[in-house]
């Protein structure tokens, strides 16, 4: 079967987007008010003391603060990537930038839909920075992929023709 049937093939697509769809919808269900800070704080700590052990209110409430950031800068990185690996998938013949900055432009659409639907529920904020920070995990995690294919598998990034 040549390369170009299997493109059409459902399974191919299903392949290349399903990814893609499972982390939207993960970042739409934490978009919801059962997500905010005030619901997951509980939770969070109980996880936290149950490792670390006590921590103090005052403490905690910065603690949680980086949870949660670390969270949305990790999140989208993740977010990110399975945009490229799509983006990847369905460009054969892209480069790597090409496929990198698809991937963080649809990354920053996700993130503001995100913070913009956010603005609108009481217990959440939709804040820019938020967006920024989702960018910056998209952007490392991504530079991170670069590294590791330059360094290991370089003809891997010759793939324009």
């Amino acid at each position: 079967m040549a390369l170009s049937d299997d493109r059409q093939k459902f399974t191919y697509w299903l392949r290349a987007w399903l990814p893609v769809a499972i982390c939207v919808s993960v970042i739409a269900m934490e978009s919801t008010k059962y997500f905010g800070a005030d619901q997951t704080s509980g939770p969070l700590r109980w996880l936290y003391e149950s490792i670390f052990g006590h921590v103090a209110n005052a403490q905690w409430m910065k603690l949680h603060h980086y949870i949660r950031k670390s969270g949305h800068f990790l999140g989208y990185g993740t977010v990110g990537l399975a945009w490229l690996r799509a983006w990847w998938i369905t460009l054969p013949r892209s480069s790597f930038v090409l496929d990198a900055f698809l991937a963080i432009f649809s990354t920053a659409l996700v993130a503001s839909a995100d913070e913009f639907h956010q603005s609108f529920l009481p217990n959440r904020t939709g804040v820019p920075s938020d967006v920024l920070l989702d960018c910056c995990g998209a952007i490392t995690l991504q530079l991170l992929v670069y590294l590791i294919i330059r360094f290991f598998k370089p003809k891997r990034l010759a793939k324009a023709a």
